[in-house]
């Protein structure tokens, strides 16, 4: 279809020591010490490129694996000179041999990483996390987010370090020197009672933070807020989008598969997938689309998919994620036209992703 993009996913752990000696005198960093690490690839491969329509996502890790294998159980100095998150990614990017490179990102803890774009500009992200209740003061009579309640909110900063080539030391530091400001306005607070946060939607937060942080950190790429941990909003100072996430325990069989492949055998997944929408900012409601209307006019296709044995289901070419993917978009098209981006993961961080709107960010999933 036109302006489609399908992007395979694909990603490798592995556990390193390392020193970084260009961090600041008396950084721990400096210290020896070490993580367990995260590799991740996405790419627009080219049909034929697999050993078979469907092996896509198993070919595309076994790449990856091999271009991280010689980092595992290492000291990462001995590797190449200075083992920031980004000299790795950096490092991954040269010797992974995969057409069509979308991203390669590292990720060393659960809260940072870095993720090279098409344009190989690194995008620093941390995760920060702040305990704060709200309610929505323009929902509908009985809605229950007019009620005061509250959510451990996760806020994922993620900027450009490319963008300013004068301040080529943005730094997840420099994030955390950012963000310690707005956090402690934010963090055990009353969203509705801060200045300019009277009607506190996802969307609304991501902007308002957008706002304060842009100013001091031109490089700032991307906002996003977790409201829960399915679903969210980012905004990067002119689009807002939000994304609603399920899990899908399935099981499935490839049609595709040579004989004696063990996709061909009945076995399953616990699919995570994510809903990405875009729509205009209602100027009352202060979102573009309610989470949970979301979740309703989904839940028809998603009783089709979840314990269900996917090989089964009628139209569907097959069970990989591309195949579900496009099914996806297909049963979507009416129901939630607002969508534009659906990531399917069979496991941790491979998968596939299909968009055909305007690309959203390289969210951490």
């Amino acid at each position: 279809m036109a302006n489609e993009k399908l992007i395979y996913a694909a990603a490798a752990p592995f556990e390193a020591a390392r020193q970084i000696a260009a961090a600041p005198e008396g950084h721990r960093s400096r210290r020896l010490h070490g993580h367990g690490f995260l590799a991740t690839v996405w790419a627009q491969l080219p049909e034929g490129w697999a050993r078979f329509p469907g092996a896509e996502v198993d070919d595309l890790r076994t790449r990856l694996a091999a271009a991280v294998g010689p980092l595992d159980y290492r000291y990462l100095n001995e590797c190449l000179e200075d083992p920031t998150d980004e000299h790795l990614a950096r490092w991954i990017r040269g010797r992974i041999d995969v057409p069509g490179l979308f991203k390669v990102g590292v990720r060393s803890t659960g809260r940072e990483g870095v993720d090279l774009d098409p344009q190989a500009h690194a995008h620093v992200w941390r995760r920060y996390t702040l305990q704060a209740a709200h309610r929505l003061p323009n929902v509908r009579p009985g809605h229950k987010c007019g009620r005061m309640h509250g959510h451990g909110f996760a806020i994922v900063l993620h900027a450009d370090r490319n963008q300013d080539l004068r301040d080529p030391s943005l730094s997840a530091e420099r994030l955390d020197e950012s963000w310690a400001p707005i956090h402690a306005e934010l963090d055990h607070a009353c969203l509705n009672d801060i200045a300019g946060l009277d009607n506190p939607t996802s969307e609304m937060l991501s902007a308002w933070i957008w706002r304060r942080l842009k100013p001091q950190l031109p490089q700032l790429s991307w906002v996003a807020v977790y409201e829960t941990a399915n679903c969210g909003a980012h905004f990067d100072g002119a689009h807002y989008r939000i994304w609603k996430e399920t899990s899908l325990d399935s099981a499935s069989r490839s049609s595709r598969a040579p004989g004696g492949d063990v996709r061909r055998r009945i076995h399953g997944h616990t699919y995570s997938l994510r809903l990405h929408l875009q729509a205009p900012l209602d100027q009352v409601l202060g979102w573009t689309v309610d989470f949970g209307d979301v979740s309703e006019l989904f839940q028809p296709i998603f009783e089709r998919l979840d314990h269900r044995p996917l090989h089964e289901i009628p139209g569907l070419a097959d069970t990989d994620a591309a195949s579900l993917v496009r099914w996806i978009r297909q049963e979507c098209r009416n129901s939630l036209p607002q969508i534009d981006r659906v990531d399917l993961f069979e496991t941790r961080g491979c998968g596939a992703i299909l968009q055909w709107g305007e690309l959203g960010p390289a969210l951490p999933l």
